[in-house]
């Protein structure tokens, strides 16, 4: 079982803190959101990282030096002037090598407790789906947010992501952590190639995810893991750093 995390972005909006290292390497609680991730994913038995880097990527290579996981660093030359797909894109060959796994996609920005990985195995498990997303289902969600819809009341199945989806209609947030099949890496990737070289370059990961699900024709049957009750968050402002703190006690790395 791989991970790859996403860490090639510059973290603007945490300058000064970003000025020498990209977001994933900020501190929080005397640990960095990176440091966080990779005890977590050894807890839960992923035997190698994929990391995409762009920003400040000696930092990366400094910070992973030790890592109780073998690592592989995969940049983003167009990490300045692209959107996340394309760093996951980047991760291509080294999610491919000796074939396909399954495997967590998460952004290098969040902080979590340990058992959103433990649940979304849990989910796989249960439902054999290609992909599972970390869903938090909240109220007063707005521009911002990577939403999800929902085939009906009751149900886990995932017919749409996007960010320009109705709030009053979504059925929560999903958090930027899924656990894709080795089926699911494959198609993805091959998606990915296929809208990057026509052009396409300012798409979300989760865009692309929209376009393979069940319910547009696609191969992809998308379930959600519900991670409400679980304390996370994502940083992007100074003020959700703040938060991240204020949760980093209560949030398990094993």
């Amino acid at each position: 079982m791989r991970a790859c995390i996403l860490a090639a972005g510059i973290g603007q909006r945490l300058r000064p803190l970003t000025d020498d290292k990209p977001k994933a390497l900020v501190e929080v609680g005397g640990k960095s959101f990176l440091d966080r991730l990779v005890a977590q994913l050894a807890a839960v038995g992923v035997r190698e990282l994929v990391i995409a880097t762009g920003w400040r990527e000696e930092a990366v290579v400094r910070a992973v030096a030790n890592a109780p996981i073998p690592v592989v660093l995969c940049r983003n030359e167009r990490f300045d002037s692209t959107q996340n797909s394309v760093s996951l894109l980047a991760c291509a060959d080294a999610l491919l090598a000796g074939g396909a796994e399954e495997t967590f996609k998460l952004d290098g920005d969040v902080i979590v407790d340990v058992e959103v990985f433990r649940r979304l195995l849990d989910t796989r498990r249960r439902t054999d789906a290609g992909l599972v997303a970390a869903v938090d289902r909240r109220e007063g969600l707005g521009a911002e947010e990577m939403k999800v819809l929902l085939a009906e009341a009751g149900s886990d199945r995932i017919t749409a992501f996007g960010k320009g989806l109705d709030p009053r209609r979504s059925a929560g947030e999903s958090i930027g952590i899924e656990l894709l099949s080795a089926g699911a890496v494959s198609t993805i990737v091959d998606a990915l190639g296929r809208i990057v070289t026509g052009g396409q370059t300012n798409l979300y990961y989760e865009d692309v995810y929209d376009r393979l699900l069940l319910d547009r024709g696609g191969p992809l049957d998308a379930r959600a893991c519900f991670v409400d009750d679980l304390p996370w968050t994502e940083v992007d402002t100074a003020e959700d750093l703040v938060r991240a703190g204020e949760i980093a006690g209560r949030t398990r790395l094993a």
